[in-house]
Order: C-alpha cells, then structure tokens, then sequence
C-alpha cells in the first residue's frame, strides 16, 4: 500500500478515507436515483438508449480506475481494474438469470428495465452488507481468506459441473420459494398492472406479478452476493476497492442487459471461464493465507491475476461465438444453473 492509504479498523488497509467514503457512496445514490427517474415512465429500450448507456457506465468506471491510479499508484490502480472486470464478468453470469426470470415471469418490454432496477438496487445493499461482513471477517478470523477461497472453489466446481451436464436451465416460479411465500401472506392477480405492486381487488389487497417478480430477483441477488464478494477479495483487501467495484459492476446492468440480449445466447462457454475464474482466484486466496503461515509458500501478483481473466474471457469468447456461429440470435441452446 502507498503513504496515502487510509488505516481502517483491525489491520485492513484502505485508500478509502471516511469523505471519499461518503463522496463515493452518494455518488453511487445519485446515480440510482437517475437510473429511476430515467425508468419512471414504462418504456421498450431501443438499442440506440442502451448503448449509450452502456458506454456511461463503461466510461465512469473506467475513468474512476485511472483517477484511483493516478492518486493512490498503480498498485490499487491494478486491484480496481482486475476487481471491477472480475465482477463485470459475474455481471453478465447473472443477466442469464435475470434472462429466465423475466421470460418465466412473462415481463412486458416496457416493464423489463424497471425490474432489473430493483435488483440491481437490492444488490447494491446486499453486496454492502456482504463487504462488512468479508471485512468484519478479515479483520477477525486468521482463517478468513482461506474460507473465501473454499466458497470459490466450489462454486467454481458446480458451474463446472452444471456447465459439463449440458441442460437447459428452465425457472419454475412455481417451485420458487420466494414466490410461494408471497402466495401463502397474500393473493395474487394474473395481469401486470404496470409497475404498481398491488391493486385492490374484491376488497382486498393483492399482489401483482410485478412485485413477485422483483422479489425472485431480489432471491437470485443474495446467491450472486455470495461468490461476487469473496472473489473481488481475492483481488483486493481494500473494502473500499471492493465495493467501488461492486458498485460500479452493477449499475450498469440495466443498459448491459439489452445490448447483450441477443449475445447472450451465443455465450455458451461462459461458465467454464468463470468457474476458471472462480477456482483461479480461490488458488490465490489459499496461496495468500498459506504465506501469511509460511512465508516461503508463493502468491500470484494481481497484474498476473489481470493477465489470466482477461485471457479467459477473450479465450471462452471466442470459442462460443465460433460454436455458434450458425445459430440463429436469440436461440440458447445451453444455459448453465447457478442456483
């Protein structure tokens, strides 16, 4: 770490000073803030509103790393850029989910980005919550990085198997616990009623599928929030680096999802990048808590750790777009199970 990191509680060193904490986190609102008042009138997205979106969202973060270089080295300036592409590759794991659920749930075109608003909201917290926890955990428990590292392997080894199985992964809502829950408090009406909740109905109050949906994607977040934040510890110690990265990840997902939609068919090989990914990292966090004990065991510098995801990606990448080269858009003939 540089002169100018910021000695947080316990031994965990951040660059995030408490004003550039409350900079970044009101940054982050005012941000979803914008994503709502934008989605505040139902509307289909055209491809020409999502990828000038996406490239906000690609700018902002990117700019972000170059500025977390230029003040504080280029070590965190190394950590940032390998974290955010760890978590913006998971980022596109979870459209798939959010992919299904949106079908399964028969969501309007005009509805589409305000749900995945919701999750992306309730992901934001879910991944503060986690980060405290991962930091409370790094700080307390010698075996920490250790347990990071097991969550990573095995996650790792099930989109791996899930990825050899070759199903297709279909969304039942209702197997869905979440939504039999919400059937059990309250009745629930067939029809959209745009993006309201719940109607009244017969005298009683009942819900909508708007609101069952955005409670399943709610669901989904908190198993995404489970390798996403391990996995960017594996990159950095620094909390505040992990949750910029997680942040930023996910607040461009609303725009992402209708720009790849159609690409996100053909990305077949994903799973086994990001189990390579996964299982990569998990090696690095074992490594780092074996040195931490015996300081002859090696550790995998992060700008190698950068060289090795990049590879993936671009590799997995290629692969699928050349497997499916004849498929016609849209048709996804695989999709792996995370869940």
């Amino acid at each position: 770490m540089t002169d100018l990191s910021y000695l947080s509680a316990g031994e965990l060193s951040s660059v995030g000073t408490p004003t550039l904490w409350v900079v970044t986190i009101a940054g982050v609102l005012a941000l979803l803030v914008l994503d709502f008042l934008v989605t505040r009138r139902p509307h289909e997205v055209s491809m020409r509103e999502a990828l000038g979106w996406s490239a906000f969202y690609v700018a902002l973060p990117l700019a972000f790393g170059a500025w977390i270089w230029s003040r504080f080295g280029s070590q965190q300036g190394v950590e940032y850029l390998t974290g955010y592409l760890v978590e913006k590759s998971l980022s596109v794991d979870n459209l798939f989910v959010f992919m299904l659920l949106l079908a399964a749930f028969a969501v309007p075109a005009v509805l589409a980005q305000r749900v995945l608003l919701y999750g992306i909201a309730g992901a934001l917290v879910l991944r503060a919550v986690f980060i405290a926890l991962g930091a409370a955990a790094l700080q307390t428990l010698d075996f920490a990085f250790l347990l990071f590292g097991v969550i990573l392997i095995v996650t790792a080894i099930k989109l791996l198997r899930d990825a050899l199985s070759g199903h297709e992964q279909e969304v039942d809502i209702n197997t869905m616990r979440s939504v039999r829950l919400l059937r059990r408090v309250m009745p629930v009406v067939d029809d959209y009623h745009g993006t309201r909740m719940t109607i009244r109905q017969q005298g009683r109050r009942a819900l909508t599928p708007f609101a069952l949906v955005v409670v399943a994607v709610l669901a989904t977040d908190i198993v995404f929030a489970v390798d996403s934040v391990p996995a960017v510890y594996g990159i950095t110690e620094d909390p505040y680096l992990v949750f910029a990265t997680n942040a930023f990840a996910l607040l461009g997902l609303r725009a992402l999802y209708f720009v790849l939609h159609a690409a996100l068919s053909r990305l077949v090989h994903l799973s086994y990048g990001l189990a390579i990914i996964l299982a990569f990292v998990g090696l690095k966090l074992g490594l780092h808590w074996a040195h931490g004990s015996w300081p002859g065991v090696p550790q995998i510098p992060t700008l190698a750790s950068l060289g090795v995801i990049i590879g993936v990606l671009v590799v997995v990448t290629i692969t699928s777009l050349r497997v499916t080269r004849d498929r016609a858009p849209g048709d996804r003939q695989v999709v792996s199970e995370r869940n």
